[in-house]
């Protein structure tokens, strides 16, 4: 335990302290590839500035702070575009996040599978889970994933499906756009969503290193798959997610190392890393906005 701590205390000046400065470094790719992935999203009702997209994105999780599951983050997005395409924009941010919960749902899978027959066994097991619902775990997960991979590159048979509906066919105009979205086009956006996803994986491994919790790197890198699935499963408000975060990660990475103390710091400053400083910059945007417009 006092070796934990002193990790901790180590890791701004340290001969590691590198490894924090990659992770904050790190956080500006992963929202630059979220930038990126949101300026082709939007790139047929509007064209977007990498830089604009970049600070929707920011002002997006400062809205996404205090609302349910993050919702808040779609109308922070969308303050950057022209008023006629904000409602439009919305539709086509659904495209964003379905490609990132299929590369949640795919990675989770492999990670609990990993866990399921390399980790678990007489002595290491998780609170509350036993191999039955593991197991039903499993299948449910199994299927969901390949529900979502049908919808999302079926999303225009999909869309012209929904439009057929009389409630929303007076709406239709808002959805039109998702028609467009092809094969190839689809599949690039996948992509950006699975190196985001490789980003945060890194992010992880970095700081658990750094605060002493030795454990080869793959088995780590799975079980950090796990946790981004049981996150994404979870309802949340992104603000109290930290109490989760810390839960969720003593109870999985505890199943490979004892050092509680780094796997919970790991936990609050990815947190604050990639949650809390996005969201303070994006706030100083929001205001920047209507200092502009008043």
């Amino acid at each position: 335990m006092p070796d934990a701590w002193q990790a901790i205390v180590n890791s701004y000046k340290g001969a590691e302290a590198w490894k924090l400065y990659v992770v904050i470094l790190l956080m500006f790719v992963n929202w630059g590839l979220e930038a990126k992935k949101w300026q082709m999203l939007v790139s047929g009702i509007q064209n977007v500035s990498f830089f604009r997209a970049f600070r929707a994105i920011f002002t997006g999780q400062a809205i996404a702070l205090n609302t349910f599951n993050g919702v808040g983050e779609y109308v922070g997005r969308v303050i950057y575009l022209n008023e006629g395409n904000r409602l439009r924009a919305i539709a086509l941010s659904i495209v964003g996040s379905m490609s990132q919960i299929i590369i949640t749902l795919v990675m989770g899978l492999i990670g609990l599978l990993y866990v399921k027959f390399k980790i678990l066994d007489e002595t290491h097991h998780v609170q509350g889970l036993s191999k039955f619902w593991l197991d039903a775990m499993l299948i449910s997960l199994g299927f969901w994933t390949l529900v979502f991979l049908v919808l999302y590159f079926q999303l225009s048979w999909l869309t012209k499906l929904v439009e057929k509906i009389p409630f929303v066919a007076k709406y239709s105009f808002y959805i039109q756009k998702l028609e467009d979205f092809h094969y190839k086009e689809l599949t690039k956006i996948l992509l950006l969503s699975f190196f985001r996803y490789v980003v945060f994986v890194v992010q992880y491994l970095l700081l658990l290193q750094l605060f002493n919790v030795e454990v080869v790197w793959y088995k780590l890198a799975w079980m950090v798959c796990v946790l981004f699935l049981v996150l994404a499963v979870i309802p949340s408000i992104p603000i109290a997610e930290l109490g989760l975060r810390g839960e969720t990660s003593k109870q999985l990475f505890g199943l490979l190392s004892s050092n509680i103390i780094g796997i919970v710091f790991t936990a609050a400053i990815i947190w604050i890393i990639n949650r809390v400083i996005p969201a303070i910059a994006g706030s100083l945007f929001i205001l920047g906005v209507r200092l502009f417009k008043k």
